[in-house]
């Protein structure tokens, strides 16, 4: 039974310590790989050198909380480091309307970017969407209007009917420590997450974000052998046994992102 981890920020300063350890732990929980993600043009260039340094897969992007951060020949990086066997996908990014770090606008106008560029080099896309779902939508509707699109709405935290119109656009709804909450909000989330078709399933930790239910207020950070427990929570929210969603959310990895 292996796992893969569709999300994590391997990069950030919470794992500087004990990197290798994280890893290494993850193997041992079963997971057979994890997309190293990245939020800005350095941040991209140090997850992909990680995932190069134990084996693992990227995506460089520019998250639109960053997007007010970007310097000259950023966005050129992230275009050059697209062309690295190891980038598998592009991200993260998208648009978020709960932190005030960058206009919408602007954000846009990196998400528009995003979505051209994986047409382009027909890569996925790692979508960050965080109180935005108006503002998001139309922009996957246009991109799906000029061609093939494909990717993950990862750390999903919407409704059903988000899910269903994000798969038909042709995206992958990933579900990551917070849909474990107990709390009374996310309710509709797990509502979403029994509906989703087995063969658009994925699961993520975000790490070093979203500590499953188990270990809030024991775990100071995430890491990706806890997707385990993701896992084991969405087979028993749908009624099938955790060796089936190890195996479909892994084969649905592996799937998008061509990796054998």
């Amino acid at each position: 039974m292996t796992f893969f981890d569709t999300h994590a920020h391997l990069d950030l300063p919470e794992f500087e310590a004990n990197r290798a350890e994280v890893v290494a732990r993850a193997v041992q929980a079963g997971v057979e790989s994890i997309l190293c993600v990245g939020i800005t043009a350095d941040s991209s260039q140090t997850s992909l050198q990680w995932a190069e340094q134990f084996g693992l897969v990227a995506a460089v992007g520019i998250h639109p909380n960053s997007t007010a951060e970007v310097g000259d020949g950023d966005w050129d990086r992230i275009v050059a480091m697209a062309n690295h066997p190891r980038v598998v996908a592009l991200g993260e990014t998208g648009l978020d309307r709960y932190w005030d770090h960058s206009p919408l606008s602007l954000q846009q106008d990196y998400f528009d970017r995003h979505l051209r560029l994986a047409q382009e080099r027909d890569l996925p896309v790692a979508i960050h969407c965080r109180d935005a779902q108006a503002e998001l939508m139309p922009m996957l509707r246009t991109a799906a209007a000029r061609g093939p699109i494909r990717g993950i709405v990862h750390a999903f935290s919407g409704d059903a009917a988000m899910a269903a119109e994000c798969i038909a656009l042709g995206f992958y709804i990933s579900f990551a420590g917070n849909v474990t909450y107990t709390n009374k909000k996310f309710e509709i989330l797990r509502a979403a997450a029994k509906t989703i078709p087995p063969d658009r399933l994925l699961i993520e930790t975000d790490s070093p974000f979203l500590v499953p239910q188990v270990f809030r207020g024991k775990l100071k950070f995430n890491e990706p052998a806890h997707v385990v427990h993701t896992a084991r929570f969405l087979a028993d929210l749908r009624g099938v046994s955790l060796d089936e969603i190890a195996h479909q959310t892994t084969t649905n990895a592996k799937q998008l992102f061509r990796l054998p």
